[in-house]
């Protein structure tokens, strides 16, 4: 064990994005169509100056083609140094790789080799379940303490689903999180906000509502989730419930702030039932301090698209529209530009919050789209399904990364034709506007890919406990 931290562990963002550019990057692969290939984990080099730069270098295979692999993440990150259990002398090194499909979790070594990975401990859906009560895990984050994880539902398919938490050196599961769950039964995403002793969570749907695709009965009936939750991440106990509107369907992606400090994060709501629109939600606390109250407000919309009925999904035909779906969002680790995957339309936008308040519309790009089909310059005769989906962005937030699948049931149901899959780069303009890195489009043969996370950590693999602000 090194006596020294981690490298790439930093005690605030602004620390973070000083650190060297990433040239590897990780990308989740699932097999969708039972061609007879098993999911991966995929090494993408990322280094522009590469003989390989914007190709697959490596992959690990799985031994099991059903894991429907989600939103992977790492063993430990700078989260090891805040001062309430501080363990400096981790190391970044293992990926913790769910399936929201088998409930099975993969442990990867990434320093088997150069751009090598490893797979070191499988984790069988019995023994997850037993050991914390939950079904498909879906989310992992390295925290303070250990790592923790989301999942979709209990051991039945049902709700309610929740956070799960595992040793950080063992990987051994130590159970459910919640102490007092209050109202809460549906569950996906999860953050915090270290400095007060917060976590925010928000929800989808339950196993059994999501893995056979969109049900429409459900979701007009606004069962989905449209609510975020607050809690006391100490005591381990609920403490509120921020309802956006049952018309509000499917509350996704949460970005808090990086600034430890500050009190204010961004939540992605996938349709509106009221127009399709897509929307984003800014929570915040009231008269600000460490006892107000928690509030949340719609600070974006983005309208549906009038389209030809004959070129959209039978899903859709009736509405005459494309929704912009919004299924991801991230937030750069200066607080400064949140970027937007709208994976119905196609659209990527980048939006200014230096006024988190007050969003203005900075850049924006289309790839791909339900009926848009827009194509990558490198291949500008070949139109594309799929769209903007996990958006990863790098640490100095010069370079964004995203895919464009978003779970096979939903993929067959909104791309019917079959999602043919690939990954992006954008270069980003510190002052604002994103363009398409022309040189890098990779595509996935037979895969779909999904995640991605950067070597040394991105703008949503860490969480800091000190500011940068005097």
């Amino acid at each position: 064990m090194s006596l020294t931290p981690d490298p790439t562990f930093y005690p605030s963002p602004g620390m973070a994005m000083k650190a060297a550019p990433e040239r590897i990057a990780y990308v989740a692969m699932l097999n969708a169509v039972k061609n007879g290939k098993h999911d991966a984990m995929g090494v993408i080099d990322v280094d522009p100056h590469s003989t390989t730069y914007g190709q697959l270098v490596d992959q690990v295979d799985f031994q099991r083609n059903d894991n429907e692999l989600h939103h992977f993440g790492w063993n430990a990150c700078s989260a090891c140094l805040c001062p309430q259990n501080p363990h400096p002398h981790m190391e970044r090194r293992y990926l913790i790789v769910p399936g929201i499909g088998s409930s099975r979790i993969y442990i990867l070594d990434t320093k088997a080799g150069r751009n090598r990975l490893e797979i070191v401990k499988v984790i069988e859906p019995e023994e997850f379940i037993k050991n914390t009560g939950y079904t498909s895990p879906h989310t992992i984050h390295c925290g303070p303490d250990g790592i923790y994880g989301s999942a979709l539902g209990s051991a039945s398919g049902d709700g309610p689903g929740g956070i799960f938490l595992m040793d950080a050196n063992t990987f051994e599961l130590k159970g459910a999180w919640e102490k007092d769950r209050g109202p809460q039964i549906l569950a996906y995403d999860f953050w915090w906000h270290l400095g007060h002793d917060t976590m925010i969570t928000s929800e989808w749907g339950t196993p059994n509502m999501v893995k056979d695709g969109i049900n429409p009965e459900l979701l007009l009936a606004g069962k989905y989730g449209h609510k975020l939750h607050i809690w006391d991440l100490d005591k381990r106990i609920h403490l509120q419930e921020l309802d956006l509107g049952a018309e509000q369907q499917m509350v996704l992606e949460l970005r808090p702030a990086h600034d430890p400090n500050k009190t204010f994060g961004f939540a992605g709501v996938v349709v509106s039932l009221k127009d399709l629109s897509a929307s984003i939600w800014m929570w915040y606390r009231e008269n600000g301090g460490k006892n107000g109250k928690w509030a949340v407000r719609k600070v974006i919309e983005i309208p549906a698209e009038p389209a030809d009925p004959e070129k959209l999904p039978p899903l859709l035909k009736g509405f005459k529209a494309v929704p912009p779906f919004v299924t991801d969002i991230n937030l750069s680790l200066d607080d400064r530009f949140l970027y937007v995957s709208c994976w119905g339309t196609g659209e990527f936008i980048q939006y200014d919050v230096s006024d988190p308040a007050n969003p203005k519309k900075a850049g924006s790009i289309h790839l791909g789209g339900i009926v848009r089909r827009a194509p990558h310059p490198k291949k500008p005769t070949e139109a594309l399904n799929g769209g903007p989906q996990m958006v990863e962005i790098s640490r100095d937030g010069k370079r964004v990364y995203f895919t464009n699948s978003l779970y096979s049931p939903w993929d067959e149901q909104i791309y019917p034709d079959g999602i043919r899959s690939w990954m992006v780069k954008v270069d980003a303009n510190p002052e604002g506007g994103i363009k398409l890195d022309e040189k890098f489009f990779v595509e996935f043969d037979g895969l779909r890919a999904h995640q991605v996370r950067l070597e040394g950590g991105d703008a949503s693999s860490d969480s800091y406990c000190y500011s940068d602000a005097p």
